[in-house]
């Protein structure tokens, strides 16, 4: 257990970065997963294939894949990333095909009744959803987007394989200095244990405060 104390600020950067990657993809994710829901809900025919072959590849594929082909594959076309920023391009892509089917599923719930009443008083469609619709929507969506969000702090270890140092990779680099695994593994193991449960709890109090209304 020395071992790790010892080495636990570098842990904690580890920790920092797979924070911050989560934040930023997650961030993104929900703008694209948006977007994405809205034109599969209102966009034309050509939007909305768009859409739904976007959302059926990002699924049908291994979320290391999508990785290796933004970090390696994109080289054969003369564009080059950085690690930490195809890590951010991958998840993004990835989550926000999960959070549009979140954020689809949810602003079909919200009553078309409401639509219809706000374009009454005046308002165009465009209006309705932005002003009526989505604020409902997000409500009705808080609890799959914190799973998906949870799920997306978890997924950051993939992208150890592009030598981004976040907490897996953190492990790998003293495992290989130290030739130890279990200390290393275990005390990651309870870091992401944490966060997850952090990120848990924040995520039910603001879903418990947002019900209020």
């Amino acid at each position: 257990m020395d071992i790790v104390i010892d080495n636990l600020p570098f842990l904690l950067k580890g920790a920092y970065y797979t924070l911050l990657i989560t934040v930023v993809s997650m961030f993104f994710g929900l703008i694209i997963g948006l977007l994405t829901a809205i034109a599969r809900i209102k966009g034309n025919r050509f939007l909305r294939m768009i859409a739904r072959v976007y959302v059926s590849i990002i699924r049908g594929t291994p979320p290391l894949v999508q990785i290796v082909i933004v970090y390696y594959g994109l080289v054969d076309y003369g564009i080059e990333l950085g690690p930490l920023t195809a890590a951010y391009i991958a998840l993004s892509v990835n989550i926000g095909a999960y959070v549009s089917e979140a954020f689809r599923g949810a602003i079909q719930s919200v009553p078309k009744g409401q639509t219809e009443a706000a374009i009454a008083t005046g308002m165009t469609e465009r209006q309705a959803m932005r002003r009526i619709v989505i604020p409902q929507a997000i409500r009705y969506a808080i609890p799959p987007l914190g799973n998906t969000f949870v799920g997306m702090l978890k997924e950051t270890s993939l992208v150890s394989v592009i030598a981004v140092t976040e907490l897996m990779r953190s492990a790998q680099l003293l495992v290989s200095q130290y030739y130890v695994y279990m200390p290393f593994y275990l005390a990651i193991a309870v870091m992401y244990w944490i966060m997850s449960t952090v990120f848990t709890m924040i995520l039910h109090q603001i879903e418990k405060r947002l019900s209020v209304y």
